[in-house]
C-alpha cells in the first residue's frame, strides 16, 4: 500500500510503498478515509535526538493519529459490533482491552498500550491502518468525507475543558488559534463561558475563532492582549488555556492570569521552558495540565457532533491527495492560515 514515510528528522516525508497491515485478534483494519496533519507530527518529524521529551521517530515509521476510515477487514476472535463497511473513527491507541485502565476508558494508561502513528503501529498517513476494535467507534451517516478526522483534535479540546473544570459563566482567554484552541473555543461556549477570547499572532486565523464558539478574537501584532481583554471582559480571564505549547507560552498565560484562576497547559512544549514561580505563587493560580481524553470523550464528541450541537466542519481548510502531501506537510511548519489539513488518500493530486 501507499504511505508517507519519515525517513530522518528534518528531511520532508517520502511517498512509498510498505505492507498491507492484517489484523490480529480484537484489531480492525480501516481504508483510511482521512488523516489530519497535528501540530505534534510536526514537532516529532525535526525531531533529532529526543531533547524534545519524546524519543525519536524510528526511522520508515509512518506517522497520523487524526483519521477515520472503513472497516475492510476484522481480526481473528474479535468481539465487535461493528462490521465491514462500517465508517469508524478510532483513538490512536490499542490497549489491551482487560485491564483497569482500558475499561474506563483512559486507554492511554494501560501498560500494554501501543500508540497508533507514533512509532508503535503505523499511522494513518497510508492507504490502510491498524486500529484496536474496542477504540473504534461507529460514525453517523451522515458524516461527509473526512469529518470523522476532527473527532481526534476536538477530543482534546474537550478534555481541555474538562480538565478546567470550567464552570458556567467565567471568563476565558484561549492563547493560539491552531486546532486545539479553537476546539477548545467550541468546547468552552458550549459548556457556558461567558467570554471565550482567542488571541494568535496571525490575525487570520485568529479571525477564524469567531466561526467556533470565540466571542471575540485578538490581533496579538498588534494589540496589547491582556489590556485588549480587560477591556472586552471587564476583568482577567478566570481561565487560561495555552494552546500553543512553545517556551515561554506558559508564562505568558500565567501573566495574564487572574489571582485564584486557573492556568490549562495543551500545547504540547518539546524543548525546555522556563517560568518565574513566584507569579504562580502569588496568584495562587490552578496550574493544570491537559494531555488525552478518555474513550467516552471521544464518543462524546461524534454525539454532539451528530446531534448538531457542536459545528467543527469548517476546522477543514485544505485537503490533498498523496502527491501534494509532503509539500503540504512542510507547509505547516511556517505561520500560514490553514487550520486544519487533510490527508485524502483517494484524492487525485
Amino acid at each position: 500500500m501507499r504511505a508517507a514515510i519519515f525517513r530522518q528528522a528534518g528531511r520532508p516525508l517520502e511517498l512509498g510503498a510498505i505492507d498491507d497491515p492484517t489484523p490480529g485478534p480484537g484489531e480492525l483494519i480501516l481504508k483510511v478515509e482521512a488523516c489530519g496533519i497535528c501540530g505534534s507530527d510536526l514537532h516529532i518529524s525535526d525531531n533529532h535526538d529526543g531533547s524534545g521529551g519524546m524519543p525519536p521517530l524510528k526511522p520508515d515509521s509512518v506517522m497520523g493519529h487524526e483519521f477515520c476510515g472503513e472497516v475492510v477487514a476484522i481480526g481473528p476472535n474479535t468481539e465487535t459490533a461493528l462490521k465491514e463497511g462500517d465508517r469508524v473513527a478510532s483513538l490512536p491507541t490499542i490497549g489491551c482491552g482487560t485491564c483497569a485502565e482500558c475499561l474506563s476508558g483512559d486507554v492511554k494508561r494501560c501498560r500494554s498500550a501501543r500508540g497508533i502513528g507514533l512509532g508503535d503501529v503505523p499511522g494513518g498517513y497510508a492507504d490502510f491502518v491498524r486500529v484496536g476494535a474496542a477504540e473504534s467507534l461507529r460514525l453517523p451517516a451522515h458524516f461527509g468525507k473526512g469529518d470523522g478526522a476532527l473527532i481526534e483534535p476536538l477530543a482534546v479540546g474537550l478534555r481541555a475543558a474538562v480538565r478546567a473544570r470550567l464552570q458556567p459563566g467565567e471568563h476565558v482567554l484561549i492563547i493560539g488559534a491552531g486546532p486545539v484552541g479553537l476546539a477548545t473555543a467550541i468546547w468552552c461556549r458550549h459548556f457556558g463561558a461567558r467570554h471565550v477570547v482567542v488571541s494568535d499572532l496571525n490575525a487570520n486565523r485568529a479571525a477564524m475563532a469567531a466561526k467556533f464558539g470565540a466571542t471575540e478574537a485578538i490581533d496579538a501584532t498588534k494589540e496589547n492582549v491582556i489590556e485588549r481583554y480587560k477591556q472586552i471582559a471587564g476583568a482577567r480571564p478566570d481561565v487560561v488555556f495555552d494552546c500553543v505549547g512553545v517556551p515561554g507560552s506558559m508564562q505568558l498565560a500565567i501573566d495574564y492570569a487572574a489571582f485564584d484562576s486557573k492556568v490549562v497547559i495543551v500545547g504540547v512544549c518539546m524543548h525546555e521552558d522556563r517560568i518565574m514561580p513566584v507569579k504562580p505563587v502569588t496568584k495562587e493560580l490552578d496550574l493544570i495540565f491537559a494531555y488525552c481524553y478518555l474513550r467516552q470523550e471521544f464518543g462524546m464528541c461524534i454525539d454532539m457532533l451528530d446531534q448538531g450541537r457542536i459545528e467543527a466542519a469548517g476546522l477543514i481548510t485544505d485537503r490533498v491527495g498523496f502527491n501534494g502531501f509532503a509539500d503540504a506537510f512542510e507547509a505547516l511548519k511556517t505561520p500560514n492560515t490553514q487550520v486544519k489539513v487533510l490527508l485524502e488518500p483517494d484524492r487525485a493530486g
